[in-house]
């Protein structure tokens, strides 16, 4: 996603003529930073309406336009809070303050022993000069939209989040709200934002790390797909322009040469690679038992894009320099060993091989979290394949099934083609968001949010218990009911009873426990064994009404079970 071919390949001269076009268009709501200039954004328009026509959709499902220029512009990713208001990413550095190695290419040898974002910053200053300043001239941003009289379409815009204009800024392209708590990713930074007052726009905001993207790389390879993980810590993906975070402790975390997966408390602390080996993931998501997974770009030389099994540990085989041996093989080893390939028989033993090749542009990708769509998608995962133009591009849905170690592709469809979507993201109305890059590969000014949706399943009792449960939280709910929610059908209900167990600390250890020893739902027991992970108290023996055991003797017990599932 957003890797043009000639359009990427800028020569100095076409960059300059580029911030010219790009001039500057006022919004009234949006207090620009001095010597910011304002974004360019299309006026309103039937045009969005009118495309829904073009679009085909799965079988029984109908397509909505929910909001679109110009209360946001160019989305490259959003993230829905439990009362549904929408945080879209925006960019508007794309290249106009963010450059692609290979319109610079004079720049390759310092660029691929860079190490650092500073050794970055050096390199840029090196070579742009007087030009350097001119970085700074357009911002990043995330705009709130929310359908404040609840009639299915959005009314009501709010730059949230603003000033993302260093010349060491990259696309913002990750971003993840709850409870008033947005997690932005934006290289070279990991931030965390809120609004203290209420007005809408982030009056707080603190760098979690910095150190995300040591190279200039290709344009989109930035700091994507920020998600909370089964054990109350947030995951995020990083693309091969690299990482080298310095922690407090003076330890360095991170992989220069190629993409990877991080994760760390939702304060920042505890950061740590979780996989690598990746060229540009777009996004993550985990299924309904913890399984994590991604999809990678790639590298324009007859390899295919990858759907990714993430493990601890694993290397998934791509490194930086690939990108540019020629010969005597193109892309050297993910080429010439096909570690690009779903497994086969002499495979590279080191690398953990993708699950299959899927889409040729994976962008944003999400799970059927269980309410919100006909029965049919159960289990599906949706996966943007974004290609430049809206005719090709679209969203696949599909399933998987287990096999070894690992998994195989099933039931793959289109769920919604026809459109340059660059996300997906479910909604607590029930159905599918898609965002809408609307056309090519350069700044439209344009940007839509479409809803996929059936309507009878719009009217499923479980779907508005959904909507109200997240809108309402956990934090008042009695033990009993916290423990009885864990088996709802929605895996976020079932992930905030979860987190609000975990809460209450040592008083609720011996509800979860008591759930994962002899809960009736197996998803209920997967939830408290996860919820006992992030506790190191010691609870009452199941069973037992005198004796006091440590939560791991409690985890331990269960690696016994009968249930695959809850012994993984």
């Amino acid at each position: 996603m957003l890797k043009s071919k000639a359009a990427l390949a800028l020569s100095e001269g076409l960059f300059v003529s580029l911030l010219a076009i790009c001039a500057p268009a006022a919004r009234a709501q949006h207090q620009l930073a001095e010597g910011v200039r304002a974004p360019r954004i299309a006026p309103a328009s039937d045009e969005a309406e009118l495309a829904i026509k073009r679009f085909q959709v799965a079988p029984g499902l109908k397509v909505d336009l929910w909001a679109a220029e110009p209360m946001f512009a160019n989305p490259v990713a959003f993230s829905f809070d439990e009362r549904g208001r929408a945080y879209v990413c925006e960019t508007f550095r794309l290249n106009a303050g963010v450059d692609d190695i290979r319109g610079i290419m004079d720049w390759l040898d310092e660029e691929l022993a860079s190490r650092t974002v500073d050794d970055r910053l050096a390199e840029m200053k090196r070579h742009l000069g007087e030009r350097f300043a001119r970085y700074s001239e357009y911002s990043e941003r995330i705009s709130r939209i929310e359908d404040r009289d609840g009639d299915g379409k959005a009314d009501h815009a709010t730059v949230f989040a603003a000033g993302f204009n260093t010349p060491l800024d990259g696309i913002a392209a990750g971003v993840l709200a709850r409870q008033g708590t947005v997690w932005f990713a934006n290289i070279p930074n990991l931030w965390l934002l809120r609004d203290t007052n209420g007005d809408g726009v982030a009056d707080f905001r603190e760098s979690l790390h910095y150190g995300f993207g040591v190279r200039v790389g290709f344009i989109g390879h930035d700091a994507h797909g920020v998600h909370f993980g089964p054990d109350g810590k947030i995951y995020f993906s990083v693309g091969d322009r690299g990482s080298n975070v310095k922690l407090a402790d003076g330890r360095r975390v991170g992989e220069p040469d190629t993409g990877c997966v991080f994760r760390c408390n939702p304060d920042g602390s505890e950061l740590e690679v979780f996989a690598f080996g990746l060229r540009n993931p777009q996004d993550l998501v985990f299924d309904q038992y913890g399984n994590l997974f991604t999809g990678d770009n790639n590298s324009d030389s007859g390899d295919q894009a990858r759907w990714v099994y993430l493990v601890e540990g694993g290397d998934s085989g791509w490194r930086v320099g690939y990108q540019f041996m020629e010969r005597p093989y193109s892309r050297g080893p993910f080429n010439a060993e096909k570690l690009w390939y779903p497994h086969f028989q002499g495979q590279a033993a080191y690398i953990v091989p993708p699950i299959t090749n899927i889409a040729s542009g994976p962008a944003g990708v999400d799970y059927f979290p269980g309410t919100g769509l006909p029965a049919q998608f159960q289990d599906h995962f949706f996966l943007v394949d974004f290609r430049g133009g809206g005719a090709n591009s679209g969203v696949h849905t599909f399933t998987l099934r287990p096999k070894g170690a690992s998994f195989e592709l099933a039931q793959a469809q289109h769920f919604i083609w026809g459109i340059l979507a660059t996300d997906v993201k479910f909604g607590v109305e029930g159905g599918a968001y898609v965002s809408d890059w609307v056309q090519g590969w350069g700044l439209t000014g344009k940007g839509r949010i479409y809803r996929v949706h059936d309507p009878a399943t719009d009217k499923d009792p479980l779907v508005l218990e959904t909507k109200k449960l997240l809108a309402q939280g956990m934090e008042k709910r009695p033990l009993k009911e916290l423990a009885r929610l864990l088996a709802h059908r929605d895996m976020r209900v079932r992930q905030e009873a979860q987190f609000a167990l975990v809460d209450r600390g040592p008083q609720a250890v011996k509800t979860l426990a008591s759930v994962a020893h002899n809960g009736a739902s197996q998803l209920a027991r997967l939830h408290a064994i996860w919820g006992l992970g992030q506790n190191s108290s010691r609870v009452q023996r199941p069973g037992s009404p005198t004796e006091v055991v440590d939560v791991m003797d409690v985890l331990v017990e269960v690696l016994a079970d009968g249930d695959p599932e809850v012994r993984a």
